[in-house]
């Protein structure tokens, strides 16, 4: 899901900046701005994105569940922490592996762009590629790196919340997973901004 979502993004990218460009003469530039706009931004936001919808709601419902069925009471009666065995795995797991996944979305992404330039656009595949490693830093591909494992905390923390915090039966399973998704997108775009400004300053 990820990867498809990279490729046509890379792609449209692509697309868009040389349509821009070549108003200025610019055209050349067209690797650069795609490799930098997919490694900083578009990789881990839409990463993140795409993981809130499946994810987050994925963990609020089965912990909702749990919550309204009482297991987690059952839980915290044997002496079992629930956040040790239900949340921190959960947590865990989504910071470890989003950043993964975002470096494969980045490929993904760049290759996409390669694709459309070299093959409707006219550009050289060698010069294209030497432009972008030229141009990429590795600060960039760090800084996709980290708004991954901060948007995996968010993903994992929100579908936990609101799956605990859950009430009503059903009813109540289905808002929690609801609310997880929309607060984990908001925090995500949010979040996104404060640590893209904290990275430019």
């Amino acid at each position: 899901m990820i990867g498809l979502t990279a490729v046509f993004i890379g792609a449209a990218l692509a697309l868009n900046i040389y349509v821009g460009g070549a108003r200025f003469n610019a055209e050349q530039f067209v690797p650069n701005i795609v490799v930098l706009g997919i490694t900083r931004e578009l990789g881990p936001v839409l990463a993140g994105l795409m993981l809130a919808g499946r994810v987050s709601a994925g963990i609020a419902a089965e912990i909702g569940t749990m919550r309204v069925t009482e297991q987690i009471d059952a839980m915290s009666t044997l002496s079992t922490d629930p956040f040790r065995f239900l949340i921190a795995p959960r947590v865990l797991a989504a910071v470890l592996t989003l950043p993964v996944l975002v470096l494969g979305a980045d490929i993904i992404g760049v290759m996409g762009g390669y694709l459309v330039a070299t093959g409707s656009l006219g550009f050289n595949g060698v010069v294209y590629l030497r432009n972008t490693f030229e141009f990429v830093e590795s600060q960039d591909v760090i800084l996709g790196l980290v708004k991954a494992a901060v948007f995996g905390f968010i993903i994992a923390v929100m579908g936990a919340y609101q799956g605990y915090n859950s009430s009503g039966g059903a009813l109540g399973v289905g808002r929690a997973a609801t609310n997880a998704v929309v607060g984990a997108i908001v925090l995500i775009l949010a979040v996104n901004y404060l640590i893209t400004a904290f990275f430019v300053e």
